[in-house]
C-alpha cells in the first residue's frame, strides 16, 4: 500500500537493477472493472444519455432529494417507484434496472446484492452507484475482429441460414450477425478501450460524484472519501496475487487517513489528475506488453485436461489472472471443468461448435459467444450469464440472471432467479425450465445465492432489436424495434439431460435430483414418458419372439433411437463417450 507522499506509476517504470538489496516493490497499476462493461449494459433509450453529465446532474439532485424524503439523508437510496419517476421509465424497466447494478456492483455487502428477488424493488440502489451505471450506458463496446483462423471458422461455421435475409433492409443487422463469425476482442484490447472511455469521460463522472463549495471554478467541486469509494464500480488498483485496493487507501490524498475521523474532502480537480496520470500509465503498459507480445516469443497455452480428444492447441485459456477463465476453439468433442480447473470466479466459453461443454463449478460470471451446434452445461453463476452470438446451441444454466443477445435456433434449459432478458437480433429461440443436475449443484447454487425454488425462465423480457451499445450506425427507427421473444419448449418435447459423473474419484455431494421444481406441465409429460417407457420394456420382455424377429425388432428402434437422437440434438451428448 502506497504512502501518502508517494508518486503514481510512471508510464515507463524504470528496469534499471537496483543498486542495493533493498528492493521498491513493483508499481501498482489501475484496471477497469470489466463487470459493467460485459454484463451491465441495458438497450433502453431513455437510460442513454449522450450530453455527458448535463442531463445526469438534475436527475441525481432530484434522485438525492427523493432519497431524502423516503430512506433518510445518509442512506441516499431511492427505491423502484423513484427511479421510474425520475427516469420516466416503466416500474419494470426501473426493476431491471436496479436488478442490473445489482448483478455488476463492486460491494457484495450492499443491501441490493443481498436482498431477496421480491424485495429488490424496495431495497433499491445508491444515487451514486446508479449515477455511474446511467453514465456508462453510453458506452460502445469494441468491435470482433476477424478470426485470425478464417479456414478453421469456415470449416465448423454452418453454412449461410435462411434467416440471413430476413431483414435485408436493415443492412447494419446483417453485419451485427456476421460479427458472430469473428473473435472476440482480447482482453488487453478490451481493457485498453474501457480505459480510453474512462479517460475521454473522467471529468464528468467525477462531476456526478463530487458536492459543490464556496469557491470559483473548478475548485468549487470537492471529493470526499466516501464518494471517491463509488469509483469502485468502474476502476480498481490491484494485481496478480493480491487483493483489490480500496481507491481511497491507494489515493495519495486520502491514504494515511484516521478511521476514526472523517478524511477532509479534496478538489476534484486534484483527483481527475491524479487518475488520468495512473490511466496513462496502465494504457502504455498494455501497449508496451502488446507490443513484447508480438516481437517475442509465442506462449504455450495452458494445459488444461480435455475430457475427450480435444488436443491441446484447440484449447486457449486466458493468460491473465484478472480475466475470465477461457474456453475457446473447441471442435467436435467434449471438455469439462471442475472447481478446480477455474481460474477466478468467470468463464468465456468462445467459438466451440459441434461439442458439448461442461462447467460444473460455482461462478460469478460466465459468457458464451459465437458458439454452434454444441450443448453447453452452466453449473451456477450467482451474478449473470451472457449468451451472444450463438446458432442452434443448447444452454443449460442455473443463474441469478441470463441476457441472450443476436442468437439464432438456440433453446435454453433455464434456471434463473430474475426473468431472462431478449436483447439484439434474435431468432426463433426456445425457452424450458431446467432439466439436469451434477451431485454438487446444490451446494453450488447456495454458495453463489441462487434459489432453486424461485424459477422465472417462462417470463423473458425482450427489448430492442438493435443494441445501442455496439460501434455500429443503424437507420433511424430502427433502435425502437422490439427483439423477437422466445416461446416455451412444448412439454411433450422436454427430456431430461444426464450429466456424466465427473466428480468420481472426488468428493461427492448430496444433490440427486433436480433442485428446480418441474410446472405441472413438464412434470405431467415426463411421468407419461416413464410410464410409457415401463409399459413398452413390458410388452418387449413379454413377448414371445424366435432369434430373427428379434434381431428385426432391435434393429428398428436402433435406428428410430438414431433419428431421435439427430433430430432432438441430443447426439452431442455421446460426444461424452468418444476416446473411452
Amino acid at each position: 500500500m502506497p504512502d501518502s507522499d508517494e508518486q503514481p506509476p510512471q508510464s515507463t517504470p524504470s528496469t534499471a537493477a537496483p543498486t542495493n538489496t533493498t528492493t521498491s516493490p513493483p508499481p501498482i497499476y489501475i484496471h477497469p472493472r470489466r463487470e459493467p462493461f460485459e454484463h451491465g449494459l441495458l438497450p433502453i433509450p431513455k437510460l442513454i444519455f449522450t450530453d455527458g453529465a448535463q442531463s445526469l446532474l438534475p436527475i441525481r439532485d432530484k434522485l438525492l432529494s427523493l432519497s431524502s424524503s423516503t430512506s433518510g439523508s445518509k442512506l441516499n437510496r431511492v427505491n423502484c417507484s423513484s427511479i421510474a419517476e425520475s427516469l420516466q421509465i416503466s416500474n419494470d424497466h426501473a426493476r431491471l434496472v436496479i436488478e442490473t447494478i445489482a448483478s455488476v456492483l463492486h460491494v457484495d455487502s450492499d443491501p441490493c446484492v443481498k436482498s431477496k428477488a421480491n424485495e429488490i424493488g424496495d431495497v433499491g440502489v445508491n444515487v451514486y452507484d446508479l449515477m455511474l451505471f446511467l453514465y456508462i450506458q453510453s458506452y460502445k463496446r469494441l468491435l470482433p475482429k476477424g478470426h485470425k483462423d478464417s479456414a478453421a471458422v469456415a470449416d465448423v461455421w454452418p453454412s449461410t441460414s435462411a434467416f440471413d435475409g430476413f431483414l435485408s433492409a436493415l443492412t447494419p443487422l446483417q453485419l451485427v450477425r456476421s460479427n458472430s463469425r469473428r473473435s472476440m476482442p482480447s482482453q488487453a484490447d478490451e481493457e485498453a478501450h474501457q480505459l480510453s472511455y474512462l479517460q475521454k469521460h473522467l471529468g464528468n463522472i467525477l462531476s456526478l460524484l463530487a458536492e459543490s463549495v464556496e469557491g470559483d471554478g473548478e475548485e468549487s467541486l470537492v471529493l470526499s472519501m466516501e464518494k471517491l469509494e463509488h469509483l469502485g464500480f468502474l476502476i480498481y488498483f490491484g494485481e496478480k496475487g493480491s487483493e483489490k485496493i480500496p481507491l481511497s487507501q491507494n489515493a495519495p490524498f486520502f491514504a494515511n487517513s484516521d478511521p476514526e475521523m472523517p478524511a477532509v474532502p479534496v478538489p476534484a480537480a486534484q483527483v481527475h489528475d491524479w487518475l488520468l496520470e495512473n490511466i496513462a500509465a496502465a494504457l502504455t503498459r498494455i501497449t508496451e506488453r502488446a507490443s513484447a507480445k508480438e516481437n517475442g516469443p509465442t506462449s504455450a497455452p495452458d494445459q488444461d485436461v480435455p475430457m475427450a480428444d480435444v488436443s491441446a492447441s484447440s484449447v486457449k485459456s486466458s493468460p491473465s489472472p484478472r480475466g475470465p477463465s477461457s474456453i475457446e476453439g473447441i471442435s467436435k468433442s467434449s471438455y469439462v471443468r471442475l472447481p478446480n480447473d477455474i481460474k477466478g470466479s468467470s468463464v468465456k466459453v468462445i467459438n466451440c461448435h459441434e461439442s458439448v461443454i461442461y462447467v460444473l463449478a460455482p461462478l460469478k460470471y460466465a459468457t458464451v459467444y459465437g458458439c454452434s451446434d454444441a450443448t453447453i452445461v452452466l453449473g451456477a453463476v450467482g451474478k449473470a450469464v451472457r449468451i451472444e452470438h450463438c446458432e442452434r446451441v443448447h444452454v443449460i444454466a442455473a443463474a441469478k440472471r441470463i441476457c441472450i443477445a443476436n442468437c439464432r435456433e438456440c433453446i435454453f434449459f433455464l434456471g434463473v432467479n430474475q426473468t431472462p432478458l431478449l436483447v439484439g437480433d434474435n431468432h426463433k429461440l426456445q425457452v424450458a425450465p431446467y432439466n439436469t443436475f451434477y451431485s454438487l449443484l446444490e451446494e453450488h447454487l447456495n454458495q453463489v445465492g441462487i434459489d432453486p425454488t424461485v424459477n422465472r425462465w417462462d417470463a423473458p423480457v425482450a427489448l430492442g432489436v438493435v443494441d445501442p451499445h455496439d460501434s455500429l450506425s443503424h437507420p433511424a427507427g430502427v433502435s425502437d424495434v422490439q427483439t423477437e421473444s422466445a416461446s416455451p419448449v412444448d412439454p411433450d418435447q422436454f427430456t431430461n439431460f444426464l450429466i456424466p459423473n465427473w466428480f468420481e474419484g472426488q468428493q461427492s455431494g448430496p444433490t440427486k435430483d433436480n433442485p428446480f421444481p418441474l410446472p405441472d406441465a413438464y412434470l405431467a409429460s415426463q411421468q407419461r414418458n416413464h410410464k410409457n417407457l415401463e409399459e413398452t420394456k413390458n410388452i418387449l420382455k413379454d413377448t414371445e419372439l424366435d432369434e430373427s424377429r428379434k434381431r428385426e425388432v432391435a434393429t428398428a428402434l436402433h435406428v428410430c433411437f438414431k433419428d431421435w437422437l439427430y433430430a432432438s440434438g441430443n447426439i452431442r451428448q455421446l460426444y461424452c463417450l468418444q476416446g473411452e
